[in-house]
């Protein structure tokens, strides 16, 4: 059985290994009118009623693992930022929101809808930066757009209760991910400095950490989180200090992924996160492209 926190009219439902990828962690909120999901990872479908019965799902951000208790609610209104819309609406939407090569979104739909329960969502509405809901008996959550994971990342705030679900900034060992065709690497620092001011007293997140209490520890744990950006430049500058290389090269000695990790977007999420990077560096001159198509160190 998962292991359920509860923190007032919110309940955690804890994913296995605390919600780490695939699964993740849900949270539902209970008002005197209204019970609200946030996100539908793969533990969902083993809550029963508490989670079946939901009136609305809010969506902090589209990706497979968010959308994976979604085919239990058919009647629950269906809400996500308006930026990530299209890809809650159908599979196109979803395909440019991932933005991967045609030869990639094949084997990635049949992966969602086996192992996800992927199944597109026209009735879905958008919600805008500020978006309130009045769940009754004086529970409220708010909606705060935080992109850079997702161009629609949001973290969804219980006011009542000082709790924000953060999503996927996650806090994991393994850093921001910035690596689809909506993502940005500008936003997402934009959204580390953000994070850190939201009045809260509890943070959950997505996956891995789970709920943290504590404000001294959440702080330590995002600026450790943050710090993956750093140390990811600071491996691309060494990678350039051995001499000039072409964007392809940089992503086959892979800035994000370890060697072994072996799935069908890595290469098409290394070429783009190195290229954020990149473009970074040529803004603050550090680095230079050079005639041939290759990149040094200035």
């Amino acid at each position: 059985m998962d292991a359920v926190l509860r923190f007032g009219p919110v309940a955690v439902h804890l994913g296995e290994k605390s919600g780490k990828y695939p699964d993740g962690n849900q949270v539902l909120v209970q008002g005197a009118d209204t019970r609200v999901a946030f996100d539908t990872p793969l533990v969902a479908n083993r809550i029963g009623p508490a989670f079946d019965d939901v009136d609305l799902v809010v969506l902090g951000h589209v990706h497979e693992d968010h959308l994976a208790g979604l085919h239990r609610v058919p009647r629950a209104r269906v809400m996500v930022h308006e930026a990530d819309l299209a890809a809650a609406r159908s599979w196109d939407g979803l395909a440019r929101h991932y933005g991967y090569p045609d030869a990639v979104l094949g084997p990635m739909k049949t992966k969602v809808e086996a192992e996800f329960h992927y199944r597109p969502r026209p009735d879905a509405t958008g919600y805008a930066d500020g978006a309130c809901w009045e769940l009754g008996g004086g529970v409220r959550v708010r909606a705060h757009h935080l992109p850079g994971h997702t161009a629609g990342h949001c973290v969804l705030m219980v006011e009542n209760e000082g709790l924000a679900f953060i999503g996927d900034i996650d806090l994991s060992g393994f850093g921001p991910y910035y690596g689809d065709a909506t993502s940005s690497l500008a936003d997402f620092r934009r959204t580390l400095v953000a994070v850190a001011a939201l009045d809260a007293r509890v943070w959950v997140t997505s996956h891995h950490r789970a709920v943290i209490t504590d404000r001294a520890d959440f702080l330590a744990q995002l600026a450790a989180f943050a710090g993956k950006i750093d140390e990811r430049e600071a491996r691309l500058l060494a990678m350039l200090a051995e001499g000039a290389q072409r964007l392809d090269d940089l992503a086959r000695r892979r800035l994000l992924y370890p060697a072994e990790h072996d799935a069908p977007w890595v290469d098409d999420v290394e070429r783009r996160c190195i290229a954020m990077h990149l473009d970074e560096l040529l803004a603050a001159g550090r680095v230079e492209a050079l005639d041939d198509g290759r990149f040094a160190l200035r």
